[in-house]
């Protein structure tokens, strides 16, 4: 994973600090001075900053005091909570803090070797598919004689503050980092994916059955390394940060710091008894103002549970910002939650392991309406197919897809100001078993994403075996940016951009000739078709074939009456060529005829509808029908294209 890390705006640690310990200087770093440049955009809004180094905040200072937790952690002066509440489920999780902060013990101050202090640390962050090394000096802002940002329970422990430091380097300014989304800061430190639980649309709160299925997945996502946070929804700005008699607040980043099934009873009696609960564990940025209701620190719900249980789960009655709640009160209470996936690319995991295809791409503008890339959502009917387009085949029966699609952040541009994120979303469509080239009309959409602000957007989708086409685009046409798109399925996907619009004319074009016609045909479903094995079923698949070219669509099993669903594209030297549907069973030793129909592909300016009979092969005769099919047929011309 860290194999190609790349220095950010090339400054390279190591070399950095041995140039000050070559010269017993502490590192100042000229890309983030002390200067109100790298605190605002463009006013100064908390008044006199005094920039200092951990040694003139206290005698003994250090990376980390007894280890790392998300206690550690209070947000201070910046609405960065949505940064505060990632960065305490980063501390819960060893394997990934100790990615985003690279050698800590060698950069932990040495009270035996204080001459090798340099004032440099360097914190990593994935960012648009790569992971980037910042290096930072360890002056930090303060208002006397305190850290007016992120800070730790313990005066002397400053990784949080450095880390928020990096991180605000990396978006221009710590006023970058002042509201934000949770989402974006769990991906930067894990390189993994977001996806976000709308609780409210789901009824989550209300239907059983569904909350149940939605722990079950929260509960591997955090058996399994990743993330988790979550929020209540505020409607106004006044609601923001408002708290609620229950004790939560509005608006408002929590951390997820555990999830689990909890036994229920005392002794024995707990050991044999089935019956658990169901429980989640958050923990507020600001260190305190906690849940008040069912299952909070000092509430009697607890008695419920053994000591031992207790003690395991970490149960203290402290006003410190960590609490439990039972899941379906979690889901009456809160409306959003994020679980970063961190997708198992090892194929030497016990766990399942997914396949990674992963493209950059651009929306760019073009009169031109073949080189534009930049044509807007599907409302656009002229436009949107003018977007990038990518290809990719589900190959079992039924596979389980992740789509992401992350915009390049606008957020790090201080000297244009705050920028603004682009509405982003993308349509997966299903297309034909053969498509090699773009897209000129839409054809069936099987799934969208939201369109939203954010700098990324997810889909998880079973989808069945076929060939699809992801259409990444803006909300409104004519906009420019850059963005990447990720896709993870079971098995390879052979994932890739089409770029071509057409086949492409060569030296033996003159010679054979050119496609003038371009052909769909859909094979929607057959009827009535008869059994061909011992028990009276059938196995059928189709195979279309026009000018020497063959698609063969997957096996239906046990089914007479298949719905074929499937698609193929014919580019036509002659037009007068007929198009040929053949239906076998499919058997382990030799596949068996069950019929064919012929069918001519006429130009024509809507959609061709057949239903016929199949015939024997070469037969003509009426009584020899074995069965009926559903065809729609599609022709133009290669320039106007499908």
């Amino acid at each position: 994973m860290f194999s190609s890390v790349k220095p950010y705006e090339g400054q390279q640690f190591t070399a950095l600090r041995k140039q000050c310990q070559h010269s017993r200087t502490l590192f100042e770093d000229p890309l983030f001075p002390p200067v109100d440049q790298s605190l605002f955009y463009q006013v100064n809004r908390v008044g006199k900053v005094t920039w200092k180094r951990p040694k003139e905040l206290c005698d003994d200072p250090h990376l980390f005091v007894h280890g790392i937790s998300a206690h550690d952690l209070h947000q201070g002066q910046l609405g960065n909570c949505w940064f505060v509440a990632a960065c305490s489920s980063l501390a819960s999780r060893e394997a990934l803090w100790q990615k985003v902060i690279p050698d800590w013990k060698d950069q932990e101050w040495d009270p035996n070797h204080p001459d090798l202090y340099a004032g440099i640390f360097h914190f990593r962050f994935w960012r648009f598919g790569q992971w980037e090394d910042v290096v930072i000096d360890d002056r930090l802002p303060t208002a006397n004689g305190k850290l007016i940002y992120c800070h730790s329970n313990d005066s002397n422990e400053f990784w949080s503050a450095l880390v928020e430091k990096a991180y605000a380097k990396m978006y221009g300014c710590y006023e970058a980092l002042d509201g934000g989304n949770t989402a974006d800061a769990l991906v930067d430190f894990t390189g993994g994916v977001s996806e976000p639980v709308d609780l409210v649309e789901g009824r989550y709160g209300q239907e059983e059955n569904a909350r149940n299925q939605l722990f079950d997945r929260v509960l591997k996502v955090h058996n399994r390394g990743g993330l988790i946070s979550c929020s209540i929804r505020a409607t106004s700005q006044a609601d923001m940060e408002a708290r609620l008699d229950c004790g939560l607040v509005k608006g408002h980043a929590y951390a997820v710091t555990d999830v689990k099934k909890v036994r229920l009873g005392h002794g024995l009696l707990a050991f044999f008894k089935s019956e658990k609960l169901s429980m989640i564990r958050m923990r507020n940025p600001w260190g305190e103002r906690e849940w008040n209701g069912p299952w909070s620190d000092s509430s009697e719900e607890w008695q419920r549970v053994s000591k031992s249980e207790r003690e395991k789960l970490g149960v203290t009655v402290e006003d410190d910002g960590e609490f439990w709640m039972n899941f379906e009160d979690f889901t009456k209470n809160f409306t959003d939650l994020i679980l970063c996936r961190l997708i198992n690319t090892s194929h030497l995991s016990i766990h399942k392991t997914w396949e990674e295809s992963v493209k950059f791409g651009s929306w760019s503008r073009n009169d031109d309406p073949l080189r534009n890339r930049s044509g807007g959502c599907s409302n656009n009917k002229t436009t949107y197919v003018q977007n990038p387009q990518y290809m990719f085949d589900v190959k079992k029966s039924e596979d389980e897809v992740l789509i992401c699609l992350q915009q390049k952040d606008r957020r790090a541009r201080p000297k244009e100001g705050k920028g603004e994120n682009l509405a982003i979303g993308f349509d997966i469509q299903r297309v034909e078993l053969n498509r090699l080239y773009r897209m000129h009309m839409s054809q069936e959409k099987v799934c969208s994403s939201v369109y939203i602000n954010s700098r990324s957007v997810f889909v998880r989708k079973d989808l069945k075996e076929g060939r699809y086409v992801i259409i990444p685009t803006t909300f409104g046409p004519g906009l420019e940016g850059e963005f990447l798109l990720r896709i993870f399925t079971d098995v390879p996907s052979d994932f890739k951009e089409l770029t071509v619009d057409e086949p492409p004319q060569t030296c033996w074009t003159g010679l054979f000739g050119y496609p003038q016609l371009v052909t769909q045909v859909h094979v929607m479903k057959a009827v009535g078709l008869q059994g061909q094995d011992s028990n009276g079923s059938s196995d059928p698949y189709v195979i279309i074939s026009c000018e020497g070219e063959k698609v063969q669509s997957p096996a239906h099993k046990d089914n007479l009456s298949p719905d074929f669903d499937v698609k193929a594209l014919f580019y036509r030297k002659k037009p007068k060529k007929d198009i040929l549907i053949e239906i076998y069973n499919k058997n382990v030793l030799n596949d068996s005829f069950m019929g064919q129909v012929t069918l001519s592909g006429e130009v024509t300016d809507q959609p061709q509808q057949h239903t016929v009979h199949l015939r024997g092969k070469g037969s003509q005769q009426s009584n020899d029908l074995p069965g009926m099919i559903s065809v729609i047929i599609i022709t133009r011309n290669v320039l106007t294209g499908i």
